[in-house]
């Protein structure tokens, strides 16, 4: 069972991470790549499970809850297995999966969410960066270990279920996959279909891989991805298409996720394309109070963002850092706004109880980017967003070619580098800079630094969780 204490459980004691098990859901030459995410199902599943034999029906009407999730807990007390789910079309509330289980759906296989959300369990979920009462996704799973959902089936939310919590229904709604507080967790070769609210949402997770999933969330404004104040991801070979963000990485909001300080770290995103229609195709923050490390981004296709490909964003009042990203060979189409922003300032909501004065400032350093390719790209980097009490120490922006509108403009970076930028069509000046020291900043034009946001002050009383 979940816990109302598994926010405090720290997931990053040495130990907890054991040999990965082998099996056939594991890549071999992942788990051999020091600090790779390498995600197992069950270690040889000693069985396969039909959930038509445990009453299933697939007719689309009929609620098959009970069933699939009688199959999975079968697989589970036998010492870990797969359930089956063959050919059809099954209604179902929330199914839970269990360690050393996997949910196989065949081809034609389509798991379908019920409009109902009573059918959808209770419980503590993070929303925004807070840990709050919330719905259970379609299929979850809590505190679970070497656990899967492997297609090439479809899964489907139901789009009744949209909404924001409020006052009057202060529940989070559901999402449709979400996995809290477990490991060595993979998802492969299915689609999905949800676009109401997040599509995969990962919290407090270790050794986690997407991989070669089609995911859809267009028409509304759900999220393709989120990892939130997990370890070790690989995301790779996915085509994700959104309403919001395509991927968002994040490690929650204010005093109390800084308390917690469950980092986010070592993500590695590599195959992919995406296509945002609301904000952008990978949103590092704003929630990023239990910091942000180690993120990679290489070789992916950006067709169309409403904002910008990349933006990596904050605001005073989180605190903890963001550090260590690095993006290469990527090819950006169809932006909006543009390539590239930090926007350290502003960004998302203040919480209730931020983090005060320049200890809630997140630390940056390490931004680098190499090898892009642009075509008619608005703006190529806007990074003068930053706080000039914590500098951007190390950004380099190297190889850079393609068509744009505007160049890049920067300010408050230490140990910049700017190199081998050929880009045609743009007005203005290549290079706008304030408060920017490095190479590669010869010739540029100066700007105007941006208005602050005003501090964060101290609380009446220091803050504890509660």
């Amino acid at each position: 069972m979940f816990h109302k204490d598994l926010a405090r459980r720290s997931f990053l004691k040495t130990g907890l991470l054991a040999a990965p098990v082998s099996s056939a859901l594991v890549d071999p030459g992942m788990a051999k790549e020091k600090g790779r995410a390498a995600a197992s199902g069950p270690s040889q599943p000693k069985l396969t499970l039909n959930v038509r034999d445990f009453g299933a029906t697939g007719d689309g009407a009929t609620k098959d809850t009970a069933a699939i999730q009688q199959t999975i807990d079968r697989c589970w007390v036998l010492g870990g297995g797969e359930a089956l789910v063959p050919a059809g079309n099954y209604l179902t509330g929330a199914i839970a999966l269990r360690s050393n289980t996997v949910l196989r759906l065949d081809k034609d296989a389509i798991i379908r969410g019920t409009p109902d959300f009573a059918d959808y369990p209770v419980t503590q979920v993070r929303w925004e960066g807070k840990w709050i009462q919330g719905r259970l996704g379609l299929i979850y799973a809590l505190d679970a270990a070497h656990i899967g959902v492997v297609g090439p089936g479809k899964i489907i939310g139901n789009s009744a279920l949209s909404g924001r919590p409020n006052a009057q229904n202060p529940l989070r709604h559901p999402s449709l996959i979400e996995p809290i507080g477990c490991h060595d967790v993979r998802f492969e070769d299915f689609s999905t279909d949800y676009h109401v609210m997040w599509c995969l949402h990962a919290t407090y997770c270790e050794n986690v891989v997407f991989k070669n999933l089609t995911i859809r969330s267009t028409g509304g404004n759900a999220d393709g991805i989120d990892i939130d104040s997990c370890r070790h991801v690989l995301i790779d070979g996915c085509d994700i298409s959104t309403g919001d963000d395509c991927i968002a990485i994040k490690s929650g909001r204010g005093s109390e996720a800084y308390a917690l300080l469950k980092t986010t770290e070592d993500v590695h995103i590599v195959n992919c394309t995406f296509a945002d229609a609301i904000f952008a195709c990978i949103g590092i923050g704003s929630e990023t109070s239990g910091g942000i490390r180690n993120v990679r981004i290489e070789h992916c296709k950006f067709t169309h963002a409403q904002t910008y490909a990349i933006y990596i964003k904050s605001r005073p009042g989180r605190g903890a850092f963001i550090e260590d990203i690095v993006a290469s060979d990527l090819d950006v189409a169809g932006t909006r706004g543009g390539f590239l922003r930090f926007n350290i300032l502003n960004s998302g909501i203040q919480d209730q109880e931020p983090v005060p004065g320049d200890e809630g400032i997140p630390t940056i350093k390490n931004f680098r980017f190499s090898n892009i390719r642009v075509a008619d790209c608005p703006i190529l980097v806007d990074g003068t967003g930053i706080h000039p009490h914590k500098p951007l120490e190390g950004f380099s922006l190297v190889n850079v070619t393609g068509t744009c509108a505007k160049a890049i403009s920067l300010a408050n970076i230490k140990k910049a580098e700017i190199r081998n930028i050929k880009v045609t069509g743009y007005s203005g000046p290549l290079l706008s800079i304030v408060n920017v020291t490095g190479k590669g900043l010869e010739g540029a034009t100066t700007i105007e630094p941006l208005k602050l946001p005003d501090p964060v002050p101290p609380p009446a009383k220091p803050y504890q969780l509660h």
